[in-house]
């Protein structure tokens, strides 16, 4: 399930660092997060849709993956982003 443009535009657009930022981990982390959230609520009607929920586990991980490097380099910016997105760590 992707995200329609126009989340992804504004969930950029909070996140990103300067006008043509799109690919920093605290932008990939804010999509992620947001992709998360959408299958979760698709999990909640569709519980037997075990294909989807292999690649929710892989999203996971890969937020895992770039929460850990930010949290290694810039840990004022991860403290922030984790309190802006409701992530529990």
């Amino acid at each position: 399930m992707a995200l329609q443009g126009d989340v992804k535009k504004s969930v950029i657009g909070k996140y990103q660092l300067h006008g043509k930022d799109s690919g920093s981990p605290e932008v990939q982390i804010a999509l992620l997060t947001e992709r998360i959230n959408l299958l979760t609520k698709h999990f909640q009607v569709h519980k037997k849709d075990f294909a989807s929920r292999r690649g929710l586990l892989k999203l996971v991980g890969r937020r895992r993956k770039l929460l850990d490097y930010l949290k290694k380099n810039r840990l004022d910016k991860y403290r922030e982003l984790i309190k802006e997105l409701n992530i529990r760590k």
